[in-house]
């Protein structure tokens, strides 16, 4: 019995030396870790930005399946927060500051711990992307003596980063390459009343706009009794790849056609019907640009005549606000075309031998004859001239 209360005794005067001693050392820790992504620069700040994607790649997510992951409203860019609840405690993040595609600053919780997380972002040869994640904060009394029984606070977070860093990579790889490109042919686009903004943006930054954009259009129709009549589409008046430019008006289908009040931001327009080569894009948008020269190569190896007053539409089947994952985004986009003259044959006409008599415009009805009635074709009628399919407004 005393050798037992020997070793209890020993234990507990270990317990409170080591007490003391995690209670004398600072609770600051700076731990920083870098890794090359084999992916492009834009790419990797739109999945970094997101909150949603966070449960994917955090090692002490992805080896905890059991934690839960809550979001505010908003999941991205500055002031977009998710929750964490898990057997090993409870955090949260917010993004405070955001520099597109550079740099994500944010501020982390958990379970008393705090710490200020920094991204930054570099292109690298054959784009790549540089990502260093800094984190730097005060550790709560209980996680000093978790670091200090496994080696330190930079190597158990810096552990935890590289797992993660690892995991980036991975996800992303999967989510760019795992894409399809499908020429569906000529179609036709049927008219649409819809709601828009319309300005003038980055072509890289068109679909970041449209997930600002769209939720203010739906919130708009709800507003007003309006009903959403299909998913929400792009309209590019201009697409320029030479400044990186287009005119856009990001737009809402509605059911009915209505008339906004003068000044309003959110403004009424009615897309005509028309005739369109349809391409269907699924997976990230950063290969729409194939999905144009594909396009393109149909319409010149099919010998189609474009319609060059406006550039195309991209309706979003499932955006980010459907889907996180890039791999199941869905675009339909449909480029303009003139329609094709179809000759119009004249069925022939049959009269009678003429008898001298004078004939009216009313129908005649002819008696039953023995003899095999001589017939006069009637001269081809001309081919009727067709127009191409009005645009919507005069935007285009």
């Amino acid at each position: 019995m005393k050798i037992l209360k020997y070793l209890f005794l020993f234990a507990l005067l270990s317990f409170v030396a080591l007490t003391v001693f995690v209670a004398t050392q600072k609770g600051d820790f700076s731990v920083e870790r870098s890794k090359v992504i084999n992916s492009p620069r834009t790419t990797v700040y739109n999945y970094l930005n997101d909150f949603r994607n966070y449960e994917d790649f955090e090692s002490w997510s992805v080896e905890d399946p059991s934690i839960k992951m809550t979001y505010a409203n908003k999941t991205s860019g500055n002031g977009a927060a998710f929750y964490w609840d898990g057997a090993e405690g409870k955090g949260n993040s917010i993004i405070l500051k955001t520099k597109e595609g550079e740099s994500i600053d944010q501020k982390m919780q958990f379970d008393g711990t705090e710490a200020d997380v920094n991204w930054t972002l570099k292109d690298t040869l054959n784009g790549k992307t540089k990502v260093t994640w800094k984190g730097k904060g005060t550790m709560s009394f209980l996680f000093k003596i978790y670091t200090a029984l496994h080696g330190g606070s930079d190597r158990v977070i810096g552990t935890i980063y590289e797992k993660s860093l690892a995991n980036i990579d991975k996800n992303l790889d999967y989510e760019t390459k795992t894409y399809a490109v499908t020429v569906d042919g000529v179609v036709k686009k049927t008219e649409t009343p819809y709601i828009k903004q319309t300005f003038t943006s980055e072509i890289a930054k068109v679909n970041k706009n449209a997930r600002i954009v769209i939720p203010k259009l739906i919130h708009f129709s709800e507003t007003n009794g309006l009903s959403a009549s299909g998913k929400p589409f792009i309209i590019y008046h201009t697409y320029d790849t030479k400044t990186g430019l287009a005119k856009i008006s990001i737009c809402l289908p509605i059911n009915k056609e209505i008339s906004t009040s003068s000044g309003s931001d959110i403004l009424s327009g009615k897309l005509n019907g028309f005739d369109a080569v349809k391409t269907t894009l699924n997976g990230d948008y950063s290969h729409r640009s194939e999905a144009i020269a594909k396009t393109t190569a149909y319409i010149n190896n099919q010998k189609i005549i474009p319609d060059l007053s406006w550039s195309h539409l991209e309706i979003l089947t499932l955006s980010k606000l459907d889907v996180k994952a890039s791999s199941k985004l869905v675009t339909e986009i449909y480029f303009p075309i003139k329609p094709k003259v179809v000759p119009v044959v004249a069925e022939p006409v049959y009269a009678p031998e003429s008898t001298g008599e004078t004939t009216t415009s009313e129908p005649r009805t002819e008696q039953p004859r023995t003899e095999p009635v001589k017939r006069k074709p009637a001269a081809p009628a001309p081919a009727p001239t067709q127009t191409p399919a009005q645009e919507e407004d005069s935007e285009f």
